[in-house]
């Protein structure tokens, strides 16, 4: 296997040459083996090995394991404790998902803290078919096919062409040791029960079942890249991108084939999961929208225009006094002897009409104002309607108040109640700085 291995490394992974690499250890059979082979390509290198505290002296003796086999070896080790139940408690998520964002957000700081370039961890084919299995389970696009990818940023996974059979034959004729986790036997989690119960079986009924979905996997990924090469020459003509959304134009895109699977390939990447509500938005009304957990899909007039969920309280009110104000936007406010055209970003005001300290805030349903010009009140939810501006865009507007009273619908409309007259004695400019 050290052999293939050194191929492997030559053929697919020639730019780790005279690189610093991290290895992610376990103390298991695949990292404990992928370990012996980087040493023996004279790598430099080093382990990292996290202890997430779920199976009490086991996962302290799994530490003590990898601490042994990095002084053996001679080289670095990183070994970090985590109260892993404690973090999946507090970012309310699954222990198997807090131990990846624990394992994985401490490996990327030793590479920036310690000048490694590579991590390389021990996913193997076996682990590739898992994967694929869980994703057929759980409902995918093709990219779920495609398999583990082998290099993912700073990450590399120079043993998945290599199966458990092939690394347990090496660690035997080696004489390796590496620690058996014992939460490994339990079929609690789908990768457990497909691994010790399923795969096995399937594996039995036709013996090249590993070197089949290897060609597959290589197919797949081959269409897969196809689709990407697609997306690639019709993006621009269909997609219009803003600094904090895209948009989608709704009559390119039908006029393109395969509609809806253009319309996935597109948001798959946000986290949508109801479909159907996905495509039914290009024939819906204005203002229909759906959700993922962090991006909203909003139908908009012959556009789907996609935003980022704002977790921000729109509640929140700024007290904002003479001097002004620097967050969570920029308002100026300082005396002028005349009144200069009023513009977008700015307003004159007569000063005896403001109360200070003056209120910034969002907009909410029932505000109401006297846009300038007007003599009546209207609707904020009017005026935009009437203005055409786009949901996605009033929730980021923001409202100057004197006294609960609105001054200005901050970058559209000053409140006309407010405005400079013949009687003013002293004028306010207020320019906002987006």
């Amino acid at each position: 296997m050290l052999t293939q291995f050194t191929k492997n490394i030559e053929t697919n992974f020639s730019f780790l040459k005279g690189k610093k690499l991290l290895i992610a250890c376990s103390g298991g059979l695949d990292s404990v083996v992928l370990t012996h082979l980087v040493k023996n390509l004279s790598f430099e290198m080093a382990l990292a090995h996290c202890n997430f505290s779920l199976r009490g002296k086991e996962s302290d003796a799994d530490e003590m394991f990898v601490i042994g086999l990095a002084k053996n070896l001679e080289i670095p080790v990183f070994a970090e404790t985590f109260d892993t139940q404690k973090f999946a408690k507090e970012h309310k998520i699954s222990t198997q998902m807090a131990a990846r964002e624990l394992r994985y957000g401490w490996f990327m700081e030793i590479l920036k803290n310690f000048k490694y370039d590579y991590l390389l961890t021990a996913h193997h084919l076996d682990d590739d078919l898992e994967t694929f299995f869980i994703n057929l389970s759980r409902g995918t696009g093709l990219s779920g096919f495609t398999g583990i990818p082998k290099k993912n940023n700073k990450i590399i996974r120079p043993l998945l062409d290599f199966s458990r059979e092939e690394i347990l034959q090496y660690a035997e004729t080696n004489n390796l040791k590496w620690r058996e986790d014992s939460s490994n036997q339990k079929t609690d989690y789908l990768r457990n029960k497909l691994r010790l119960e399923v795969l096995p079986k399937f594996k039995e009924s036709s013996e090249p079942v590993l070197k089949n979905f290897q060609k597959t996997r290589h197919n797949l990924l081959a269409s897969q890249n196809l689709i990407e090469d697609y997306l690639a020459l019709v993006y621009n003509s269909v997609v219009t991108q803003a600094p904090d959304s895209y948009k989608i134009n709704i009559p390119k895109i039908k006029d393109l084939p395969h509609t809806e699977a253009l319309l996935y390939e597109l948001l798959k990447s946000f986290g949508f999961t109801e479909w159907d509500d996905v495509s039914n938005l290009l024939e819906a009304q204005t203002g229909k929208q759906v959700f993922s957990k962090t991006h909203r899909l909003l139908k908009n007039r012959d556009e789907l225009i996609l935003t980022e969920i704002n977790s921000e309280n729109s509640k929140e009110e700024f007290l904002i006094y003479e001097e002004g104000i620097t967050a969570p936007i920029t308002l100026k406010i300082e005396p002028s002897k005349y009144i200069g055209e009023t513009e977008k970003n700015l307003i004159y005001v007569a000063s005896e009409k403001l109360k200070f300290p003056l209120k910034l805030r969002k907009w909410e349903r029932g505000d109401t104002f006297q846009p300038f010009g007007m003599k009546g009140k209207k609707k904020l939810s009017k005026f935009f309607k009437d203005e055409k501006i786009p949901m996605h865009e009033k929730e980021k507007i923001w409202l100057l108040l004197s006294d609960g009273e609105i001054v200005w619908v901050v970058g559209h409309r000053m409140d006309d109640r407010f405005k400079v007259t013949d009687n003013s004695s002293k004028i306010l400019k207020i320019t906002w700085r987006p």
